[in-house]
């Protein structure tokens, strides 16, 4: 009983993450969906994105968080359209959430969407909320075995970033051993190598993503 539960709880949300999906197109609006473990970077990384995409791009946040709205503030001091999400205990967003709030961000100014999703590297793998992109990011202090833990979020995402990519020669980081094991799960979805302090890496992933936006627009 409990799987079949789960299972139809999916097939819903994969309803209503079409329904966003047409919302977005309608709009011509990427929207990217940013996952990772809490303190891997996140907003760090969405707030370095914006500064090298918003000379050519309009840019709207969605901040996911259990409870606050720390990031999100941080987020509107540059001068960018943010909504806060709070799940109030859930480890993920789920697509009726994005579609309920979408309506608080003006649509017709965007190109595209950053969402913020829950720090957990298990349960957003499992949920689509309408993006057009997965960006999933593993820190370097956070080690080098996630990739074979938690296999589903680097099977299904669109691009890995090592982040915290400057701190590589202060943690026993074998980096080779996760460009290995992303590759067998992964093999066509690139990797980039960044640092959201210094900027490294940030341009490259910056090009990548305005490549998927221009395809929306």
């Amino acid at each position: 009983m409990e799987i079949k539960v789960l299972h139809q709880l999916m097939d819903w949300n994969e309803d209503v993450s079409q329904e966003v999906k047409d919302t977005l197109a309608a709009h011509r609006i990427c929207m990217v969906n940013v996952m990772g473990s809490p303190g891997a970077g996140k907003t760090s990384l969405i707030t370095a994105l914006i500064e090298a995409l918003k000379p050519n791009f309009r840019i709207g946040v969605i901040e996911g968080d259990i409870a606050g709205q720390v990031d999100a503030e941080r987020i509107a001091k540059l001068g960018i359209p943010a909504v806060q999400l709070n799940t109030d205990g859930a480890c993920h967003i789920e697509a009726m959430s994005i579609r309920a709030i979408l309506p608080e961000l003006p649509l017709d100014d965007l190109d595209v969407i950053f969402v913020e999703n829950i720090g957990n590297l298990v349960c957003p793998a499992e949920f689509r909320i309408g993006e057009s992109l997965r960006l999933t990011i593993l820190s370097i202090p956070e080690g080098d075995d996630k990739v074979e833990k938690y296999p589903l979020m680097f099977t299904d995402t669109d691009c890995l970033v090592l982040n915290k990519y400057d701190m590589l020669a202060y943690f026993d980081f074998d980096e080779q051993r996760v460009r290995a094991n992303y590759e067998a799960v992964n093999p066509e979805a690139p990797l980039f190598c960044l640092s959201s302090r210094d900027g490294q890496g940030v341009d490259a992933l910056a090009a990548f993503i305005e490549e998927k936006i221009r395809s929306c627009v």
